[in-house]
């Protein structure tokens, strides 16, 4: 009787395990790339990914600045899920090259993308049209 009783254990505990092991794999997060967007005259440009975190989404990407005269930007902007309204971010690269930014938005129903030159100050000009990188739902 113990012996059974051991086996049907044995048995449960096995086939308990492979669940146990594919629940983390399943909680991986939503992840959307977001494929270069240039400014007008080519001379800027940013990618990046949208993913969902604990409590919203994460924008990372690379913005370059392939002239080295003035700055590459990159705009976002987020429509709020509670009143509708657009609030906008920049990130900027002054130095010939790459660099990196990061964003976290909470409560939004769709983000935007716009890539421009400009100054260490703001975007001037030259700026692409804007891109949905994310919608809520969609």
């Amino acid at each position: 009787m113990r012996l059974r009783l051991l086996a049907v254990l044995a048995v449960l505990a096995a086939a308990a395990l492979p669940l146990a092991v594919a629940t983390p794999a399943e909680a991986t997060p939503a992840i959307w790339k977001w494929r270069s967007v240039h400014s007008t005259d080519g001379m800027a440009r940013a990618w990046g990914k949208v993913s969902i975190h604990q409590f919203g989404y994460l924008v990372t990407g690379t913005v370059e600045d392939t002239l080295g005269k003035g700055c590459a930007w990159v705009v976002f902007k987020a429509q709020s899920a509670s009143n509708g309204r657009w609030k906008s971010f920049g990130f900027y690269n002054c130095v010939p090259g790459n660099g990196t930014f990061r964003k976290d938005y909470r409560n939004v129903l769709q983000i935007k993308v716009q890539v421009c030159r400009g100054t260490s100050k703001r975007p001037t000009g030259e700026c692409s049209r804007w891109k949905t990188i994310m919608t809520q739902g969609g």
